[in-house]
């Protein structure tokens, strides 16, 4: 690969390149038991499972499983909040031999009709405020045995005692009426077999941990394949990126759901790497649940999401003091773009440092990062990570790799690339490109950006996204970043719509800070100072909130759905 200019700007102690282990993915949470084995991995509630106990309880998971029938290379789903169960779920599953399916629990059962079909699950964990749902998109799909189980059952036990049948009920975990037939408590499962009875197989690099399914923004959802290697090559990529790590001793919030990649990797698999426990937290949105935990489990590592920040930024306890945010000294955040004012403000909130990062699901998860100590660019998605390759490919013709400083579509290639997509070859060939260079192949992201002198990289906006009034080009991030920068302006999505006369025009649906108002003819004045006339929004809509993907990203798809149900 030769050295890039980005590796002259690595924080002192990151590789270029790393001796990855040929290990399985599971690897990692058997040397922490290994090494740490009265060291919490996860803390729930307060309640707290160590290192030893949780891979032993993962043990007893995979003998359960292959009870049931799982063999090698079976994909069993998970629909659960983050909470020690999932980690239980996820480490057996991979430990029978199974391929793990993390499906989103908003979901609904058409959704997951078409994920459980899709991978052919027959076998799925589910937690019992979910088990309806589960149950309403079962008879259109071959799913046999649902695992339940209770929120309670890893409280600790004077909160599984105060949560009284009528809180149960209420929140929907209690089920009435019990389990329908074939279906099994997880609890009652695990305890008929002991660590021992762990199935004996051989499983290396080149098996199948997990698909990843897409959102499924761009029609329907493509399941991303990955290797154990890709995992495990992409954790300590992460873990690596992270110079100032003290191994055995952090602390990581988790926050981010666990059914996305960057849960999965950049949170729970990084966590497991370096020792650390992970805090749960089963639903960010509730933000004094998450202000609470940060408060009294003192975490260090808090990976999220811009809109996550912001939220804690803009909450009157916080800026009253109440709540004491000073132990986080790193968060990565992803998913979305950070803007500066985000990341300055929560920054000076908790002392600590928020970088940002770039990744996708093919890639499972992190490409890119900002450093940790070193420059933070504003705007940039940083530098590649270790052993990962970039280039930027003309938007004509695809092929021709440009200089620094122009945009075409990002490519990469890098240890942690998926196999391909799910049963879908000619999206896979259109994703994973030959350059026939004499190495493996490229993976075509559809992001559209550039590179600077000093290998810092921008991505500039979504290539299916592009906007084109009247023939010009427009992309969204553009504009949202600067209507983002008004002061009044908490959040924005900005998209094209149908124009009978420019055949497409810019339209900003806006989310205003409580208690501003602005007109439209005001913030069209504040972004001509700022951008050409035919980038200017033609079409501005005030909204309470906006639409957005469970980690957070606006959706401006559903914005334009949205828009063109109201025209009709």
């Amino acid at each position: 690969m030769g050295s890039q200019p980005w590796h002259s700007h690595y924080d002192k102690g990151v590789p270029e390149s790393i001796n990855y282990p040929k290990e399985p993915l599971f690897h990692f949470l058997e040397e922490a038991a290994r090494k740490y084995p009265d060291r919490a991995c996860t803390i729930f509630k307060g309640a707290a499972i160590s290192y030893k106990k949780m891979n032993e309880l993962t043990d007893q998971v995979a003998a359960a499983l292959a009870s049931l029938g799982i063999k090698k290379g079976d994909r069993v789903g998970i629909f659960m909040p983050n909470t020690p169960q999932f980690v239980m779920a996820y480490f057996g599953i991979l430990k029978a031999g199974g391929v793990v399916v993390a499906t989103n629990p908003l979901y609904t059962p058409s959704e997951i009709e078409h994920q459980v079909n899709d991978a052919g699950i027959e076998v799925m964990f589910v937690m019992s405020n979910f088990y309806n749902t589960i149950k309403a998109a079962q008879p259109k799909t071959k799913l046999k045995t649902l695992i339940v189980s209770n929120i309670k059952e890893t409280l600790p036990p004077v909160l599984s005692i105060l949560f009284t049948l009528a809180k149960e009920k209420k929140g929907g975990f209690r089920i009435e009426g019990g389990l329908k037939a074939g279906d099994i408590w997880m609890k009652d499962l695990i305890k008929k077999f002991s660590p021992s009875d762990r199935p004996k197989l051989d499983i290396g690099p080149d098996d199948t941990a997990m698909f990843q399914y897409s959102g499924g923004t761009t029609g329907i959802s493509k399941a991303a394949v990955a290797l154990h290697r890709n995992v495990v090559a992409n954790t300590l990529q992460i873990k690596n990126w992270f110079c100032t790590l003290n191994e055995g001793e952090e602390i990581v919030l988790m926050a981010i759901p666990l059914f996305h990649v960057y849960g999965m990797v950049a949170g729970m698999s990084f966590a497991m790497s370096g020792g650390a426990s992970m805090v749960m937290i089963p639903n960010a949105r509730d933000i004094p649940d998450v202000l609470e935990n940060i408060d009294k489990f003192h975490p260090t590592i808090f990976p999220g999401v811009p809109t996550l920040y912001n939220a804690i930024n803009n909450r009157p306890e916080v800026a009253a003091g109440k709540y004491n945010l000073r132990s986080i000294k790193a968060c990565i955040s992803g998913s979305a773009p950070l803007l500066r004012e985000t990341k300055e403000k929560f920054e000076a909130l908790t002392g600590g440092v928020v970088f940002e990062g770039f990744g996708l699901s093919e890639a499972p998860t992190a490409t890119h990062c900002n450093p940790l100590l070193g420059e933070n660019k504003t705007g940039s998605i940083g530098m590649p990570l270790p052993d990962v390759e970039c280039k930027i490919i003309s938007l004509d013709d695809g092929v021709t790799v440009l200089e620094t400083g122009e945009i075409g579509e990002l490519i990469i290639r890098g240890p942690q690339v998926m196999k391909g997509y799910h049963n879908m070859p000619t999206e896979t060939a259109n994703t994973l490109r030959d350059m026939s260079d004499g190495g493996a192949p490229w993976l075509f992201t559809g992001d559209i950006a550039r590179m600077d002198e000093d290998g810092y990289f921008y991505i500039v906006d979504r290539k299916k996204e592009l906007i084109k009034p009247g023939g010009y080009q427009v992309w969204p991030r553009e504009v949202e970043e600067v209507i983002a920068s008004h002061p009044k302006v908490m959040e924005v999505g900005v998209a094209g719509i149908p124009d009978p006369y420019r055949g497409e025009t810019v339209k900003a649906w806006i989310v205003l800070k409580a208690g501003e108002s602005i007109s439209e003819d005001e913030l069209r004045s504040f972004c001509k100072e700022q951008l050409a006339a035919y980038k200017v929004p033609t079409h501005i809509e005030f909204r309470n909130e906006l639409p957005k993907t469970t980690v957070g990203k606006i959706l401006r798809r559903e914005l334009v759905r949205q828009h063109k149900e109201n025209a009709k």
